[in-house]
């Protein structure tokens, strides 16, 4: 199975002059978005991504960064060992390349990618996730999820809440789109599961940990941001 996991949390700010982050850079991503409020939910679960979780980047099929770019945690990719453009990471962590480490955490990553995609029962979603509200929750797509504006996640007050989105396909977000989370909402407790690949916009802000079965672009310029 080939995994990518590309994470970036509130407090873990990458710097950059121009547009830092890389094109073909694969991984996970943590984000942020925002959203309109809808109850009833069935209630998620934390996903344990293991030894998986001091990885900012952490692939499958190799790794490609094309400019200036600053990562936040580790990196590694197996089994495909291949990376293309370290010289112009600024790197805030270890470079585990294809060794012992990042095999046992790719392990972990299967592991914790058939865990958020096992969870339920689901509420349904939207193709396109802009202009909404969400609570706590399982939500799940049977094809692709879209966001175009702003998705809100509101915890209701509790700082514990989870909120797993599952993508029967693929994840995309649009230029300059956000994910704002209110009410005690963390970013540690929003995961995104894709069944296919992420493709985040130029400008976007999206909070939470996506793990996608094929790979994590990132944006060509105008990088997201966290807040």
């Amino acid at each position: 199975m080939t995994l990518s996991i590309f994470k970036r949390r509130p407090g873990a700010r990458s710097l950059r002059s121009r547009a830092t982050w890389a094109t073909g850079l694969s991984a996970l991503f943590v984000i942020g978005i925002l959203v309109g409020l809808v109850s009833g939910a069935s209630a998620a679960t934390a996903v344990g991504l293991g030894t998986a979780d001091s990885y900012a980047v952490l692939a499958g099929a190799g790794i490609t960064n094309t400019g200036p770019t600053t990562v936040t945690g580790d990196l590694g990719t197996f089994p495909t060992t291949s990376m293309t453009g370290t010289a112009s990471i600024t790197l805030n962590g270890a470079n585990h390349a294809g060794d012992a480490v990042t095999q046992g955490a790719k392990t972990d990553l299967v592991t914790a990618y058939n865990t958020a995609a096992s969870e339920g029962p689901t509420s349904p979603i939207a193709a396109d996730l802009g202009g909404r509200t969400l609570a706590p929750g399982v939500y799940k797509s049977a094809s692709s999820v879209g966001l175009t504006g702003t998705l809100t996640l509101n915890a209701g007050g509790n700082p514990n809440a989870v909120f797993v989105f599952q993508a029967g396909s693929s994840l995309t977000t649009a230029s300059g789109s956000n994910v704002v989370m209110i009410n005690g909402a963390q970013s540690c407790n929003v995961f995104w599961q894709v069944g296919s690949s992420a493709t985040l916009g130029t400008g976007s802000t999206f909070l939470g940990t996506i793990i996608a079965l094929t790979s994590i672009p990132a944006p060509p310029s105008g990088a997201p941001s966290s807040h």
